[in-house]
């Protein structure tokens, strides 16, 4: 149903996680009975996270501890891990840093150069700790870095941007052709941001195995202040899964995985992630308030450093627990922000379901949220 906003402009309702809630059915389940695995193309996970390629939250370390925890680390390589040898010096200072000159100084550290041997030495070390190796290029160096981060053994490539189309225009560079370089990788690849349909189904086209949903909706993001973009996350996601089941038809059964990108900051949010239609949610800001993430309790992604525009800021998001009781517990607060994975098995045992899948099916309502 459209919304008039003025004689001249009609809009369409969109709904952010805070304005739905799942409803229990006539069953429930003992929550050590679900099966919160899922897939994509040959490799498997126990539980439907990916941490998000942002410096705050992912090194290689945490890559790996993420990997053994049952998740997927994705490694920003166009962060600091790839542009100097040692950045933990510069991190500590990213996190003691005056907020008025927080954004300045991340543009100076973030001006040196990415370095191909660092690369792939990074990968290496992520290999090396036997868990499967995801990496994150930006649409805009790709070309230039893919065969460097292929010719190190990545498992899982993903292109990530605030937004990523499959028909780029421009009148000054050859823009990235998606259709055609994913046909010749010999690596699954995992795209976005998307948040409507029409732009989903059209990089589902390209031969994507998953497709990244989300624009501007982090903790860090200022896109909708900057840019004036934004795109309410349950809305998106289930625009996006309707995308999925219709190029399943159009294909002859060919699945792509929809991953929540952005506004998935609490237990409850990846719920409702997952009851719209999500296979797994890329989280930020969730991880990023582990102790033992790179952040040191701060949280920043790719767009605070800009260097002509920035759309996102550092902010302080605290340190909960270390980050596998941000996953399993126990919970020392009772805010959705540990036991993660605890509270999903809860909320499928506690609507019915045994797993993912069939909980794509659980029953939502319109219910915004109040705190008061």
């Amino acid at each position: 149903m459209e919304i008039e906003i003025g004689r001249a402009k009609r809009a369409r309702r969109a709904y952010a996680f805070d304005d739905i809630a799942v409803v229990p059915s006539r069953r429930t389940r003992n929550p050590e009975d679900v099966s919160t695995s899922w897939s994509i193309d040959a490799f498997g996970f126990e539980i439907p996270v990916l941490g998000a390629p942002m410096d705050s939250v992912m090194s290689p370390q945490t890559a790996i501890m993420l990997g053994r925890l049952g998740g997927l680390g994705v490694l920003d390589l166009e962060g600091l891990w790839t542009r100097y040898d040692d950045p933990e010096p510069l991190l500590a200072e990213i996190a003691s840093l005056p907020a008025e000159i927080a954004t300045r100084r991340m543009q100076e550290i973030y001006a040196a150069p990415v370095k191909p041997e660092l690369v792939r030495d990074r990968l290496a070390e992520i290999r090396d700790g036997g868990v499967t190796v995801a990496g994150a290029l930006t649409p805009q160096r790709t070309q230039e870095l893919y065969e460097t981060v292929v010719a190190a053994g990545v498992d899982l490539f993903v292109i990530r941007g605030t937004t990523v189309s499959a028909e780029h225009v421009s009148s000054d560079t050859a823009p990235l052709n998606l259709k055609k370089f994913i046909y010749d990788l010999d690596v699954p690849v995992i795209v976005g941001g998307a948040s409507t349909y029409t732009a989903a189904l059209h990089l589902m086209r390209t031969g994507a195995a998953g497709v990244l949903v989300g624009f501007g909706g982090g903790a860090a993001s200022t896109t909708r202040a900057t840019l004036g973009v934004h795109a309410p996350l349950a809305t998106a996601v289930a625009d996006v899964a309707g995308a999925r089941r219709d190029y399943l038809d159009e294909s002859g059964g060919r699945y792509v995985h929809v991953i929540a990108d952005g506004g998935v900051g609490t237990s409850g949010d990846i719920v409702k992630a997952l009851a719209m239609g999500a296979d797994a949610v890329m989280l930020g800001v969730a991880l990023a308030r582990a102790i033992d993430a790179p952040g040191r309790g701060f949280h920043w992604g790719p767009e605070a450093h800009h260097p002509k525009l920035p759309r996102g800021r550092r902010v302080e998001v605290g340190q909960v627990a270390p980050l596998e009781e941000i996953l399993y517990g126990p919970a020392p607060v009772a805010d959705g922000t540990a036991n993660l994975i605890g509270a999903l098995r809860k909320s499928m045992a506690t609507t019915g379901y045994s797993d993912l899948k069939e909980f794509q099916r659980v029953e939502v309502v319109v219910a915004p949220y109040s705190s008061h």
